[in-house]
């Protein structure tokens, strides 16, 4: 189970930390997976932001958020983070973390490669 936090209200230019906390998963298993982040605007489809080996030693990111958010985990806390700065509101979404379903990771960006989805957290950035 995914359990994601630290969505909220915020200003453009303004930053937000998400995290997402990964229970009910060995220790184990947790690391061995990749993770991603994903968003949702209203009335659109659930596409990829940023994903991190299982390794933390790659990650990569939609172009959109290039330079402005930085995806990171910690494997002692079985927790994925995402930091957002120079938020704009087209950043405006439910923010959703889950494991790629493929060891090892492919880089894909695709929605279907990844599993086991959290409920999500709103991001809200004000004009």
């Amino acid at each position: 189970q995914l359990v994601e936090s630290g969505g909220g209200l915020v200003q453009t230019g303004g930053s937000l930390s998400l995290s997402c906390t990964v229970s009910g998963r060995t220790f184990s298993t947790y690391a061995e997976y990749a993770m991603g982040w994903f968003r949702q605007a209203p009335g659109k489809e659930r596409i990829f932001v940023a994903a991190i080996s299982q390794g933390r030693s790659t990650t990569y990111y939609t172009d959109s958020v290039k330079g402005r958010f930085t995806i990171s985990r910690d494997n002692v806390k079985r927790t994925v983070y995402l930091q957002m700065n120079n938020l704009k509101p087209e950043d405006t979404a439910v923010y959703s973390c889950a494991f790629a379903k493929t060891l090892p990771y492919s880089g894909s960006y695709n929605v279907d490669d990844f599993g086991s989805w959290g409920q999500g957290t709103q991001v809200t950035v004000s004009s």
